[in-house]
């Protein structure tokens, strides 16, 4: 859909479960997601999801183990 189109500007998105993903600035979000506050390319994006996103297990699966 958007895989190779970096002129767009992005917004990294995290849904309810703190699941991250990027979503095009210009679109509206689907249902569940919120702007997680980092906007830019998408490759900067991309990184800082990298950054924060260090367990990749769902809120519900971690809240159950702990």
């Amino acid at each position: 859909m958007f895989e190779d189109d970096d002129t767009r500007g992005y917004e990294v998105v995290v849904n309810d479960e703190e699941q991250y993903s990027i979503w095009p600035a210009d679109r509206e979000l689907p249902p569940g997601w919120t702007v997680a506050g980092k906007q830019g390319t998408k490759v900067d994006c991309l990184a800082h999801i990298d950054v924060v996103w260090t367990d990749m297990r769902p809120l519900s699966l971690r809240n159950r183990v702990a």
